[in-house]
């Protein structure tokens, strides 16, 4: 447990300073702010836990806040295993509280009995899924399997506007990813265009449906007068006649057919809505075949209906479009599903519209769907994100109808847990060194190192001869000050004496007492002695801003496979994309 109590001693001395005491609480929660975000620990966050901890300490935040930022600088530059290390030696407590943390669950459904649920995701067919519809789709996949239900797949493309054929099968595939093989059925409303007909000669017959020819501007005259138009109270032969006449006989847009509804609705929206209208455009998958098409409320009613679906998870920006399917479950005696709805999440910095994307595309600011900057499934899958990390986003949102705002940095520091969370004990770790300079240490031994491919899950694995001439990153390089302990990692310490780097000791005990930095590196092929093979791998590490990172990566690298996820000490996970036959490449997933 953390300390409540507080004396004087532990608040900043008049003079500013702060007192070890307090040093250390900041260092902790500075070490387990790290640990839980990828290595990068937060000022903010790490006041927050002080202050929370310590209120007398809330008046001096102006002296506590250049320690804070000191105290963090230091700890970012350690791995995350180092911070991990520090932190069970420092408060291991923190850790089991960590620990003690239980994952956020769905609610249950209501009117819902285990086996019986179908619940349907159905986008439109304009480009592959993105993280919008992940998190529905999600939600939807989720609940059904925590009541043994059926899942389902509805490609809503009755518009023929808009449709990007290769979205057919993009679709399923990225909805197959994404739920882990959870889609039951596939359903592509335009290959049902009978089955609509059929319901709506049979909604005509009941006096449900009728065909309108008034055109549109008297038609709402009718309706805000709150009056029937002619077309409504003819008979049924009439409007079966017309009805007959849709599908060979009237123009685009001379006619509509429209549900009766109640005239007088205090919802100027719920009065006798469009159904079904005629459109000539060719459709891209069913071509000339079909003129007369269901519009949304009428396909969306009837296909809820004969796929049984006993619950849905929308918008809420369809609550009016249940009102108006509500008539034509009345017209038809049908029980209607339970319908439950959520707010919108309006990602910030990220085009989340397929249409926008896809324009793009098409003028070459993108290479494809699955470029790196597109918050598209098919990008982020090839980073290295898994399916359950958006699981587990969708299910952390739960199901609540405000709207949200989340930026992109929010949204993938929440995203980047969940995933590491999920990568990170079956990450291999690797030595990378971009923007790699050469340094040689004067007065280093020989050494024979053997690391491990993962601290807690894998030992051993990477071999390393070294001799006294290292790469380090161009960074590190710039970033070591004079007559400062240093530690290669896992190697042994060095120092900066002006242009020289000098072997100071082996002892990781030193370095915890006086080190200041620790850095990676690569061993350098020694011409002299054939013993010291270094074999690095030149790497090329693709960035979310589509830019490349370049340098080297251990020997060991080479038994990975493509697609396989590694961890890049002090760099980041990376999946492996391509290996080409004298360079590796990857796409960076997240720190």
């Amino acid at each position: 447990m953390a300390e409540k109590s507080i004396n004087k001693s532990n608040i900043p001395n008049t003079d500013g300073s702060v007192d070890e005491s307090v040093k250390q609480a900041i260092k902790k929660y500075a070490l387990l702010n790290g640990v839980s975000f990828s290595g990068k620990a937060s000022p903010g966050t790490v006041l927050g836990k002080l202050i929370g901890d310590m209120p007398e300490l809330r008046s001096r935040i102006k002296d506590l806040m250049p320690v804070i930022n000191q105290i963090i600088s230091e700890i970012n530059n350690l791995n995350v295993e180092t911070q991990m290390m520090q932190l069970k030696e420092l408060a291991p407590e923190l850790l089991e509280k960590k620990e003690e943390k239980q994952e956020r669950v769905l609610p249950n459904l209501k009117n819902a009995e285990d086996g019986k649920v179908v619940m349907r995701f159905a986008p439109s067919p304009s480009g592959p899924l993105h993280i919008g519809h992940a998190y529905t789709s999600s939600l939807n996949s989720e609940y059904c399997k925590k009541y043994h239900g059926k899942f389902m797949i509805r490609i809503e493309d009755t518009n023929s506007d808009n449709i990007y054929t290769p979205a057919y099968d993009m679709i399923p595939e990225d909805a197959q990813w994404l739920t882990k093989g959870n889609v039951a059925q596939v359903v592509i409303q335009s290959e049902r265009m009978e089955v609509y007909y059929s319901y709506a000669e049979k909604l005509i017959k009941l006096g449900g449906m009728y065909i309108c020819s008034c055109d549109s501007e008297a038609f709402k005259e009718f309706m805000n007068r709150k009056e029937a138009c002619p077309c409504r109270n003819l008979s049924v032969e009439k409007q079966l006649e017309r009805w007959e006449k849709m599908f060979d006989g009237y123009s685009e847009g001379e006619v509509v057919a429209r549900v009766k509804t109640d005239v007088t609705h205090k919802n100027p929206a719920m009065r006798d809505w469009p159904a079904i209208r005629i459109n000539d455009s060719v459709h891209p998958r069913q071509g000339k075949k079909y003129r007369v098409w269901p519009l949304m409320n009428f396909a969306v009613a009837i296909d809820d209906h004969e796929f049984y679906v006993t619950h849905t998870i929308r918008a809420k920006e369809h609550m009016d479009n249940e009102k108006r399917q509500q008539f034509l479950y009345d017209y038809f005696s049908w029980k209607m599903a339970t319908n439950i709805y959520v707010g919108r999440i309006n990602f910030e910095d990220m085009p989340v519209s397929c249409s926008k994307s896809r324009k793009a595309i098409e003028a070459g600011e993108y290479s494809g769907w699955e470029d790196i900057r597109l918050p598209f499934l098919r990008a982020l899958k090839r980073r290295g994100y898994q399916p359950e990390a958006f699981i587990k986003y969708a299910v952390d949102v739960g199901v609540s109808q405000n709207d949200k705002k989340v930026s992109k940095e929010e949204f993938f520091k929440t995203l980047d847990a969940f995933n590491k969370e999920i990568i990170d004990s079956k990450s291999h770790r690797y030595f990378f060194i971009d923007n790699p300079v050469k340094i040689e240490v004067v007065g280093a031994p020989e050494k024979e190192l053997e690391l491990d491919l993962h601290s807690e899950y894998k030992k051993n694995g990477r071999k390393f001869k070294t001799n006294k001439v290292f790469y380090i990153t161009k960074k590190d390089y710039d970033e070591i000050l004079d007559d400062k302990l240093v530690r290669l990692m896992d190697c042994y310490n060095i120092r900066k004496e002006k242009n020289a780097f000098i072997f100071d000791s082996e002892e990781y005990e030193k370095y915890k007492k006086e080190g200041k930095k620790i850095i990676h590196w690569l061993p350098v092929d020694d011409a002299k002695n054939k013993n010291i093979t270094a074999n690095n791998v030149n790497v090329e590490i693709l960035m979310p801003d589509n830019t490349l990172a370049k340098g080297l990566a251990e020997h060991s690298l080479r038994a990975i496979k493509v697609g396989d996820i590694v961890q890049f000490e002090r760099f980041g996970f990376a999946r492996c994309d391509e290996m080409k036959e004298n360079k590796m490449i990857f796409w960076f997933a997240h720190k």
